[in-house]
């Protein structure tokens, strides 16, 4: 598979974005219970943060079935592993569901030869720290992989042509082959919400989107520290 063939190996990042939602049956709870739980769920992060990335967004307000996202990275599985299984049995956790979670993994675009694109050529997951991350899985059509490089190659280009003309949305993809549903999860930081939708109306027009199987469900996640995502839930 043209796509993930070749590719040095050194330095490369599990990641995971996970998305929560917490059962209303928590909201009933007494105050202090919901804010021991939070507590116990706040610090297994804090702690975790220390040898791996975990940065926490609020969709509370942007999507209906999810309140909490995320965003994992580690050269270790099983780092992620243990954050999950952790979570889980705080007594915040009890009342959690998991209705999406996206498993993929770091790797250098195969089409920045010669090219800067800040994003796609680095095996380690770098956040600018930006007030927005929008997410979303993404599946290309199998005729896209019957193309020649060359003619792939020319219609990236022209997706980076246009992802230069919005330098205030910074694009993450990391890569799901054989490891989740999809094949891509791409994630845009920026702080203009603005500026990212016209980005995606604009790559709508591209020749290369003709080749998109699936881009969706899409999250907005509004980026905040920990002890604040978890305010949110009420």
């Amino acid at each position: 598979m043209a796509e993930v063939a070749g590719s040095p190996r050194e330095g490369r990042q599990f990641v995971r974005f996970a998305f929560y939602k917490v059962d209303p049956a928590w909201r009933r709870l007494p105050g202090p219970e919901r804010e021991a739980g939070k507590g116990q769920f706040a610090a297994v992060i804090e702690e975790l943060a220390e040898r791996m990335l975990c940065r926490t967004f609020s969709t509370v307000g942007t999507r209906g079935d999810a309140d909490l996202m995320l965003w994992e990275a580690s050269s270790r599985l099983e780092d992620l592993q243990e954050l999950a299984a952790r979570l889980t049995a705080t007594s915040l956790g009890h009342y959690l569901q998991m209705p999406h979670s996206f498993l993929a993994m770091t790797r250098r675009s195969i089409y920045i030869e010669g090219h800067a694109h800040e994003g796609q050529e680095r095996t380690q997951v770098r956040p600018r720290g930006s007030k927005y991350l929008f997410v979303y899985p993404f599946v290309k059509t199998r005729a896209w992989y019957r193309l020649t490089k060359a003619a792939r190659q020319s219609m990236m280009e022209e997706h980076f042509a246009i992802g230069h003309k919005y330098p205030g949305v910074k694009i993450n993809t990391t890569y799901s082959y054989g490891l989740d549903d999809q094949e891509f999860v791409l994630a845009f930081e920026s702080d203009d919400a603005a500026s990212f939708l016209d980005l995606v109306m604009e790559l709508r027009e591209t020749e290369a989107s003709q080749h998109t199987l699936r881009d969706v469900p899409s999250f907005t996640c509004l980026a905040l520290p920990v002890r604040e995502a978890l305010e949110a839930l009420g």
